[in-house]
């Protein structure tokens, strides 16, 4: 082997341990919660301009009783509550059906004096008719919208920050190949304002955004797959790695993959 021969495969052994690191980094960090701190300088996704944790403290300083669904590891509505101090509600509860986020959340929010009610994310809301007049949830899996009209109070509301259709599916098709339009439609904000209205809800406000969403490296995309569990269903590592190697390969040479996330700021009273 000559000296251009042995660089070549010098280079080639360090493509190969730098992918493997990365590989590892991303399937060794811990997905419990909704803190996506990690992703700092690895991987952007620019912010809705409503800013959804400031308006929801607002929201929450002039309630009485207010509950938040699907909490995730409770991160935003703690956020939200220490801006909202020391007007927050008297009562606030929060839902959540992953075991592993319940018990991040109940150790965040319990000392605000807080519960955190285990509560699969497709079931009744365990809670009596009319016992809250703000429900709030961010990015919620599917609103349940006949069960937040029933804990609703008469005047109530709920304000919530939902993902919309197609979001991040550039990153979705590039795994998984062309989607059908059909998928995602569920999540689309006017069959969604048509759900509310259905339950007897009165839709006061629906704004929506197109946001753009940058991977810098391997390691973030897996993270991101094996956190959003539903976006490439059944990711893993082994399963993905050719795929996983050329987006790599893709990102080395052409810088970060571009993506698009979808929101939308729903606001809706019980009459």
């Amino acid at each position: 082997m000559d000296d251009k021969d042995r660089a070549t495969g010098d280079a080639g052994d360090h493509a190969d341990s730098a992918f493997e690191a990365l590989l590892a980094e991303g399937a060794a960090v811990p997905t419990e919660g909704w803190d996506f701190s990690w992703f700092e300088g690895r991987a952007t996704e620019e912010r809705p301009s409503w800013g959804y944790a400031m308006s929801l403290a607002g929201r929450l300083a002039g309630a009485s009783a207010a509950l938040d669904v699907q909490t995730g590891g409770g991160e935003v509505l703690d956020f939200a509550l220490g801006r909202a101090a020391p007007k927050a509600p008297v009562l606030t509860v929060a839902t959540e059906g992953w075991p592993a986020n319940v018990a991040k959340a109940t150790a965040l929010l319990s000392p605000r004096g807080i519960a955190v009610v285990a509560s699969p994310e497709d079931a009744p809301l365990p809670f009596a008719d009319a016992a809250f007049d703000l429900v709030v949830s961010r990015h919620p899996v599917r609103p349940l919208w006949d069960e937040i009209a029933r804990v609703l109070r008469p005047g109530g509301t709920y304000f919530a920050q939902h993902v919309g259709p197609r979001s991040v599916f550039e990153l979705v098709e590039y795994f998984l190949g062309p989607q059908p339009e059909g998928v995602s439609s569920a999540r689309h904000p006017e069959r969604e304002r048509a759900g509310a209205e259905a339950a007897g809800l009165e839709v006061v406000g629906l704004r929506t955004e197109r946001l753009r969403v940058e991977f810098h490296d391997i390691a973030a995309v897996v993270h991101f797959l094996r956190k959003v569990v539903w976006m490439v269903p059944g990711f893993t590592v082994e399963a993905y790695r050719p795929q996983l190697r050329a987006l790599h390969e893709q990102i080395e040479a052409d810088g970060p993959f571009v993506a698009h996330s979808t929101r939308h700021l729903f606001e809706a009273r019980r009459p």
